[in-house]
């Protein structure tokens, strides 16, 4: 079952866009959620919650030309959890947006306004390769 979800943060790394052997364009890049707050001895924390991304078609071609490390961002979509053996072969897991909406916000610290908005779905029956 899969679940929206909508995050801002800064991209991580930078997207790689490939093409399927269909000529279906596929990016992915990572995203990281920074939460700020206070404990109750009054010690301020952040947490760092890594999201990879993936976007489809036009999306997937629009995002790698024009999204870079460091670049803040907002993504929508759907959300799971893909489990996976690590290097050293031991299990883990990962959480994956697979985006259909994704907004340029702007550099690592600015707060602009979207300056570039893509939007694109992946179609109903269409397979994931991986």
């Amino acid at each position: 079952m899969y679940q929206q979800m909508s995050i801002i943060g800064n991209v991580g790394k930078a997207p790689e866009l490939r093409y399927l052997q269909n000529g279906t364009a596929v990016a992915d890049f990572s995203v990281a959620v920074n939460k700020r707050y206070t404990t109750s001895a009054g010690e301020q924390r952040e947490e760092t919650t890594w999201f990879k991304v993936t976007c489809w078609r036009g999306l997937a071609e629009t995002v790698a030309q024009y999204v870079n490390k460091g670049q803040q961002i907002f993504v929508t979509g759907e959300i799971k959890v893909e489990a996976y053996l690590n290097k050293a072969g031991e299990a883990a897991a990962q959480l994956v947006i697979t985006a259909d909406t994704v907004k340029f916000l702007g550099t690592r610290g600015e707060r602009s306004e979207a300056e570039v908005e893509a939007h694109e779905s992946l179609p109903q029956g269409e397979d994931v390769p991986f």
